[in-house]
């Protein structure tokens, strides 16, 4: 079996329990952090950049719990029992898109959006940059299709059709924009 095509998680890992100060509290499953409201746990999400200062876009596979086939940032998962931030991050990069890269570390914040029926996210959410290159190897059992975007063609499609988008992608990138967009330049720019 390809790397693309490799199931690479479960609602019965283990994910990080949080207080909103980002201390460890204890653990729970996946399926049980997204019941209901959800519980606060540990989170990230990566904002990849080609060499053109494009975003790479992925459209979450339609097998998902939460959020199946909307439009979200580069990558966003979580650590598992046990695992640092570094390398949860490295895991996914692996896991998704079959590659590696060094990631810029740029801010954290909480979040709660519900989903229905289906369940909600409630994260403290760890917000990286970095750079891809266009030669990647999406797993499709994670990720349903992607694209490169432009900011300015993104700022007008979350103007266009926001509710084809993940509600956290929403908020990372607008505070990325008003609150970091110094760091953030240094990946749009070509």
């Amino acid at each position: 079996m390809g790397s693309e095509h490799r199931i690479v998680s479960s609602e019965a890992e283990e994910l990080i329990l949080v207080d909103t100060e980002d201390n460890e509290t204890g653990y729970l499953s996946k399926a049980d952090c997204h019941d209901g409201s959800g519980r606060l746990h540990r989170a990230f999400s990566l904002f990849l950049f080609n060499e053109q200062g494009e975003l790479l876009l992925q459209q979450r596979s339609t097998s998902k719990r939460l959020w199946p086939g909307f439009w979200s940032n580069s990558i966003c998962s979580h650590p598992r029992r046990g695992e640092s931030m570094e390398v949860a991050t490295q895991r996914r990069l692996q896991d998704e898109l079959n590659f590696e890269t060094e990631l810029e570390y740029v801010y954290k914040f909480t979040y709660q959006a519900e989903f229905g029926a289906a369940g909600a996210e409630n994260e403290l959410c760890y917000v990286y940059l970095g750079r891809v290159s266009d030669m990647l190897e999406p797993n499709t059992h994670e990720i349903a299709a992607i694209r490169f975007v432009r900011p300015d063609v993104l700022a007008q499609e979350f103007t266009e059709s926001a509710a084809t988008f993940t509600p956290w992608f929403k908020m990372e990138w607008q505070r990325l924009t008003n609150e970091h967009s110094d760091k953030l330049a240094a990946y749009c720019q070509a």
